[in-house]
């Protein structure tokens, strides 16, 4: 009966508006996306989600992407496929206040143009091929046409395939340029003549470093007096370089700076060569070399032994000793190379050495709150070295006397996160004025019922940090003079710089990083979409170890058999032959079956790789087309059998 009215025609019919009934249920619930990747591949990081969410404007993305002359290279479009989809990622994400437009430039076209003025050029990606465009800008629609050149567009003119695991702060820090367009202010607080200064030996000023030249470009730059007791509130990012003899008011408001959420940046050194001077005839005129942050640095959960500096007999930089001289090894002096600088963070990511000099180092305190993060260390062929044997090293090789390894790594460089509490826990420091006596006396003489009003102070004090502070911390000044990282030319009166180290970038990298607040700070660096073939990959290095082998043993055996042939092709006194004899012809004959027995092991060697390679891809297959199912069958099996019992337990 139930069965002939479910075909019947209006069975049929109510089973049909159930089922548009259900469609238009399940369309209005909201969309569920699970991202099942082992690095999380297909999700944001928080941050963009809270960027892109507290937008104060709707902004454009622009994709330039050559798509039509990329279709026979396989391998540029599937990375273009995944950087559309994080960018539609983004744009979902943003509740409409983003809008991606994809851009296939053509010759001649107005798209191309429209490329070019937004500082986007086609690449070559083989010889005599177009070139193609893979960049990216992000704009205020309204500028588009208007000032398409200006702060309120940002580019990115190629998205390189390296930089795909820090795509998404890329493309954020972008976004995040363009919705605050104001330059960003960097407050300077050091005792170094960085910002230029005047050379008494010389009695002339001198120029302000390479550093701030490429800065002052970036960013508007304040100088921030060491005398001070406040910092102006519209500094955004403080880099201190090199404190020394701060007082405790000025301490007290860069405690208090940090805790309100300021970004700084903090450069300690226990040997700065930059504060050394000479006189005409050669003399050191002494001045201060260590840095110092009394309070601030056990606050922050820093330890920097200030009267020691790194030395690395792995990482040491030849330097020259004169005309003529062969160059030496500095232990004091540092090439730090791309392997010892953290990967996995947008501030040293992509360098290849940062160099330095007379380095210090720094440690995360015992049960410090913060998080402790190395961006650069040294290898483990390491010392800490007594600063007193820097003051006047005039011959580097005196201080391989010295060294003995102590086997471990130590932190250059380092990212301080975390909630802090104040080093100032009583408030403001007293601001000591000092009175004359005459001027005592003159006050007790005239002593009237004046009223005391006390000047209110421009922010409250704070206890605790406000959010997660963000401290970067180098133990070395002199990475930022120009002798340790650029060359700096004149061309019509312009100074050109020209870099030999990456030292320059990774401090426009880290001001970058800081300028774009917690949330851009606190992106991820995503995962790699490459899933390469571990074991193959271990089977070809086991033969390449064997071939290496073989080929070093060949080698060996030849060196061996034209030694013994020259032998055998002289006299007694010396002097050549000049005619094969037998021993000669043995000889040969038995090198000949040497080489074509080793000949034959690398051929097995080779042969071996490719058999193990094959197994593995058979056992691979086996697995994927045999087992799986089988297992499956098994486990689809046992589930009818606990149902049958269980139905067979009921019913008894």
């Amino acid at each position: 009966m139930n069965t002939n009215f479910l075909f019947s025609r209006i069975g049929l019919l109510a089973i049909s508006v159930g089922l548009v009934i259900c469609v238009l249920i399940i369309s209005s619930l909201p969309s569920v996306r699970i991202d099942l990747t082992e690095d999380d591949l297909y999700s944001l990081s928080p941050g963009t989600k809270i960027i892109v969410s507290n937008l104060q404007s709707p902004l454009e993305i622009m994709f330039f992407y050559s798509e039509s002359a990329t279709e026979d290279n396989p391998q540029i479009r599937t990375y273009a496929n995944r950087v559309q989809e994080l960018l539609r990622e983004i744009v979902i994400a943003s509740n409409n206040r983003l809008s991606l437009n994809i851009i296939d430039p053509q010759p001649f076209s107005e798209e191309e143009d429209l490329a070019t003025q937004f500082g986007i050029q086609a690449v070559p990606i083989s010889q005599g091929a177009p070139g193609i465009y893979f960049g990216l800008v992000v704009a205020q629609p309204e500028d588009r046409e208007n000032n398409p050149q200006g702060r309120a567009a940002e580019t990115l003119p190629l998205i390189r395939p390296e930089l795909e695991q820090f795509l998404e702060y890329e493309f954020m820090k972008l976004i995040t340029k363009v919705n605050e367009p104001d330059l960003q202010v960097v407050g300077l607080l050091t005792e170094l003549d960085i910002d230029g200064g005047f050379d008494p030996v010389a009695g002339q000023a001198t120029q302000q470093w390479m550093i701030m030249d490429i800065i002052r470009q970036l960013y508007a730059v304040q100088r921030v007096d060491n005398a001070a007791s406040e910092i102006d509130g519209e500094i955004d990012i403080l880099m201190i370089v090199h404190p020394q003899g701060l007082s405790e008011q000025m301490l007290y408001a860069i405690d208090q700076f940090v805790m309100r959420g300021g970004k700084t940046m903090l450069f300690l050194d226990p040997n700065a060569d930059s504060m050394v001077s000479r006189t005409q005839q050669g003399n050191l005129i002494p001045a201060g070399m260590s840095s110092e942050l009394p309070g601030l640095l056990e606050a922050w959960g820093i330890e920097f032994p200030s009267s020691k500096v790194l030395t690395d007999n792995e990482l040491a930089l030849r330097v020259s000793m004169g005309q003529g001289q062969r160059p030496i090894a500095h232990l004091g002096m540092l090439g730090v190379q791309r392997n010892f600088l953290t990967q996995n963070d947008i501030v040293t990511s992509r360098l290849e050495t940062i160099n330095l000099s007379s380095p210090g180092v720094i440690r995360q305190a015992e049960g410090a709150s913060t998080r402790f993060e190395p961006l650069m260390v040294s290898s483990s062929d390491s010392m800490l070295m007594d600063v007193g044997l820097f003051e006047d090293v005039t011959d580097p090789s005196i201080l391989f006397d010295e060294f003995v390894s102590e086997g471990i790594s130590h932190t250059i460089a380092a990212r301080i996160s975390g909630v802090i509490e104040t080093a100032f826990p009583d408030g403001r420091p007293f601001d000591p004025v000092e009175v004359t006596d005459e001027e005592v006396d003159e006050a007790e003489s005239e002593i009237t019922d004046a009223v005391v009003v006390e000047e209110e102070p421009t922010y409250q004090h704070l206890s605790s940090s406000n959010s997660e502070v963000n401290i970067l911390v180098f133990a070395d000044t002199d990475m930022l003079g120009d002798r340790m990282w650029v060359q700096v030319g004149q061309f019509m009166g312009q100074r050109i710089p020209r870099p030999f180290s990456n030292n320059g970038d990774m401090v426009i990298n880290a001001l970058d990083n800081l300028s774009g607040g917690a949330d851009l700070s606190s992106i991820r660096s995503r995962g790699t979409y490459s899933r390469p073939f571990t074991r193959v990959i271990q089977l070809q290095r086991q033969a390449d170890d064997r071939l290496r082998v073989e080929e070093a043993d060949l080698l060996d055996r030849l060196a061996e058999a034209e030694a013994a042939l020259a032998e055998l092709n002289q006299d007694e006194n010396g002097e050549l032959i000049g005619q094969i004899t037998p021993e000669i012809q043995a000889e040969v004959d038995r090198f000949n079956e040497q080489m074509l027995e080793t000949r034959r092991s690398l051929r097995d060697v080779q042969y071996q790789l490719t058999e193990d390679i094959q197994q593995l891809g058979s056992n691979l297959k086996l697995i994927n087309t045999a087992l799986i199912p089988v297992l499956l069958s098994l486990l689809a099996l046992l589930l009818s059998y606990l149902r049958a019992q269980r139905r067979k337990s009921a019913r008894a």
